[in-house]
Order: C-alpha cells, then structure tokens, then sequence
C-alpha cells in the first residue's frame, strides 16, 4: 500500500472531533509525515500573546507582514514521545501552545489573511513530494485543494467538549466543563464564518462521524478508505 506514488491526505473539521488523532494514527500506519496544522497557528498565537498583540482577544493594530517576518515555525521529531514537537523560532512551544488561553484566541489570529498566507507556504514546502497527513480547517479547500483523499470530521458538541474538558483536566487545567463548550461553539463560528478560508466540507471529501467510534474503528474506516484508493489507482 505504501509503495508507488506517496498519496497526500488531507483532513479537516472541529475543534476536538478527533482529527489529529485520525491524522496521528493514519500517518504512523502508512509511515507518512503528519503536520498539525493547527499547532502552526496555535504557535503564532503564542507568539503575539508574548508581544502582548492581543489585549482581551483582540489583535491590536499592526503591520502583519512585519509581524510574520519574524517568525520561523517548523516541526522536529520527539523521540520520547514518537511524534513531532512544535518550534517556534527554534523553541520547542509544543506544550505550552496546548493551554485554554490559547485556545481563546487561536481561531482570530487564524483569521488574519498575512498570518494564513505565510502559514499556507510553510504547509505546502513540508508537504512536497506527497507521504504526507495534514489535519486542519481548510487543508481540502485551500492548502491541498488535489489531495488524493480528503477527510471532512464531526463529532456531536456534548461529545467534542468532554473529549477536550477530560483532555484539560488530566493536564492539571482548572476549568469547567461549561467553559470548554462554550470555547468550542465560539470557534466553531468564528472558523465557519471568517472571509477568508472559511472552514467547510471540500464538495470531493468524505464525511465521518466520530461521535460513538473508538480512535481504532476511526482509523478502520480512513484506512479501508485509503486501501480502496490505492486499489482504484493501480
């Protein structure tokens, strides 16, 4: 399956559908490169807090371009972990882009065309030559608008929210159950009705439902499907 030309996966939806899960355990099992393309933003959203650019979630007023200049985002691979680490200007910021604060205002950041422009260049260079899973919101729409497979994720809100409440809670987070949700419906809106790249189902990407599947009946299903994929493409 993994020989022959490296197919290119792309794979979009909600906040805490289960994406980069799917994304994580698909790439292990081909042996692609997977790119969390939300931790990019989440990365730059770090960055303009350290600024103090974001003063009660709104960006101040600024030179975006000048801004994007200055930073360098890539991933390296963490070998306690068998998964890629997140960098921002050559700082390791996996953990620290993973906190409620910056969940609160990834999806504004996200929104800024300069922002995205810079972020979709860097996804396309990592990307070249296929062998890769990216997870995102606009990654069949815009990033890879020829993937050879594209993933559209939901899950019901209730479950999305306990998913990402019990996530905060083992990390030591103090938050209530109620404020997570509310965070969701937020971006779900902001991500679905920003101008530019909105996030919406690509009219060629499969639609699955993670709501009542396991992570290993997800991957069941991506993987028959990439296998009926390579079956039609020899």
């Amino acid at each position: 399956m993994t020989e022959g030309t490296p197919l290119t996966i792309a794979i979009d939806g909600f906040s805490s559908c289960g994406k980069s899960t799917i994304a994580k355990a698909l790439a292990s099992n081909l042996h692609y490169v997977f790119i969390d393309s939300g931790a990019m933003y989440r990365a730059v959203t770090l960055y303009f807090l350290r600024k103090k650019w974001i003063e009660n979630q709104q960006l101040k007023p600024m030179d975006f371009n000048i801004a994007m200049a200055e930073i360098d985002i890539n991933f390296q691979f963490n070998e306690l972990t068998s998964s890629s680490d997140v960098y921002l200007n050559e700082e390791n910021v996996e953990k620290e882009i993973r906190t409620p604060l910056i969940a609160e205002n990834v999806s504004k950041v996200a929104a800024v065309p300069e922002v995205r422009q810079k972020m979709v260049a860097l996804q396309r260079a990592m990307s070249a030559g296929g062998g890769v899973v990216m997870d995102g919101r606009d990654i069949g729409t815009v990033v890879f608008p020829d993937a050879d497979l594209k993933l559209f994720i939901t899950a019901d809100v209730g479950i999305r929210a306990q998913r990402r409440f019990d996530e905060l809670v083992s990390k030591g987070e103090k938050i209530t159950f109620e404020q997570v949700k509310h965070n969701l419906l937020e971006r779900d809106h902001i991500d679905s009705t920003r101008a530019l790249a909105p996030l919406k189902k690509a009219k060629d990407a499969h639609e699955l439902d993670t709501t009542h599947l396991t992570p290993d009946e997800q991957l069941q299903k991506v993987m028959e499907m990439v296998e009926q994929l390579t079956c039609t493409k020899e």
